[in-house]
């Protein structure tokens, strides 16, 4: 009976420090989120760090080494968009008022037969001046505003930029002695338990992530590919910049469709195919990449991700972005990893307590 009573104080014990860890999260998730994203990119680095030290480099050079690649990936990905918008924003000047033109052409006689009258197209193009002034600061503060994703600003992006990396290299650093006075804080008695928890979710988290890296990897060889197939002038940063994009979910590829789109209409509507090809191209290659993606390379690779439906990859991606930002878009699967073996945990033994098998005697072993 005493056995029985100490596990539940166990477990009440855990629940109201999960509980309170949940709360102090939620207050605190702003300032929180730098501490964070740093330590799972430490937990990403970490393997690296461990192989380069064990070949002989300083770990002070190794983790430096190791923070700056990641840092230069990030850049990496940002510089792409560069040449993207230096060559769209000059074809979006010059061509809009002919894209308008045949749009406004070739819809007003399918209108007309069914008896709406269109102004001319004179004044189809004076009422679309004025209705983008009206909207162009409303329109670029919604822009900035979803880019952000519930960032204070262009300084807290680039507050994150060098807070992370340097939290990360600390991590690293001292990865190993965290670790050991947070192993001596807890008690002998729940050691075992913990261990089993910890090695579930490292498991977990390593497959996620370095399954992760390889399909990004692939995914941006292959948009680049099929994208320069195709013709695309700006293959190469689209491709790129959607493969590696796909660490954010759903988001990376939706900016890369729609980039592709973009750049497509705009290189081919003025030849004699029109917008027709763009977009059977654009369809043909994203389709297909997905269909890559979702049904070979992600279930090999990532083993089916972390298990989660993909309702409940949504609605983590909303729940963790509305806490933390665009930080908490970017951390939603690893801590939903990490949710899901804790909860499986809870499951198992909640099979195995006396309230779900209704014997006194059950709960032992």
């Amino acid at each position: 009976m005493t056995s029985l009573n100490d596990s539940y104080k166990t477990r009440l014990a855990w629940g109201l420090l999960i509980a309170v860890l949940v709360v102090f999260v939620w207050k605190f998730a702003a300032a929180l989120a730098p501490f964070v994203l740093s330590l799972v990119l430490a937990y990403g680095l970490k393997p690296a760090v461990d192989g380069m030290v064990r070949r002989g480099v300083p770990r002070a050079l190794a983790v430096a080494l190791c923070v700056l690649l990641a840092l230069l990936m990030v850049l990496t990905l940002l510089v792409l968009l560069v040449p993207i918008v230096s060559q769209v924003v000059p074809m979006l000047k010059a061509q809009v008022p002919d894209l308008f033109s045949n749009l406004w052409i070739s819809v007003q006689p399918w209108l007309s037969q069914l008896g709406l009258e269109l102004p001319s197209l004179e004044e189809g193009k004076a009422m679309l001046v004025e209705w983008v002034n009206s909207h162009a600061s409303e329109w670029a503060g919604a822009i900035l505003n979803s880019v952000l994703i519930g960032g204070s600003g262009l300084m807290t992006l680039l507050g994150f930029l060098l807070m992370v990396p340097m939290l990360a290299f600390y991590w690293l650093m001292d990865w190993d002695d965290i670790a050991d006075r947070s192993w001596r804080l807890l008690p002998p008695r729940w050691r075992p338990s913990v261990k089993d928890v910890l090695i579930d979710c490292d498991e977990v988290l390593g497959q996620f992530l370095r399954g992760q890296v390889l399909v990004m990897l692939i995914m941006a060889v292959f948009y680049s590919v099929a994208l320069a197939l195709a013709g695309f002038k700006l293959a190469l940063p689209i491709g790129v910049f959607t493969g590696l994009a796909m660490c954010i979910p759903y988001l990376g590829f939706g900016v890369g469709l729609v980039l592709a789109l973009l750049s497509g209409v705009l290189q081919f509507s003025p030849t004699t195919s029109g917008m027709a090809y763009p977009l059977i191209a654009v369809a043909v290659v994203y389709g297909g990449g997905q269909v890559l993606e979702s049904f070979f390379l992600t279930p090999r690779l990532v083993g089916g991700r972390i298990g989660l439906h993909p309702l409940a990859v949504i609605f983590a991606l909303l729940l963790f972005g509305q806490a933390l930002g665009f930080v908490g878009v970017l951390i939603a699967l690893p801590l939903s990893a990490l949710l899901l073996v804790l909860a499986r945990r809870a499951l198992a033994s909640y099979h195995r307590s006396r309230a779900f098998l209704g014997s006194p005697g059950a709960e032992q072993g």
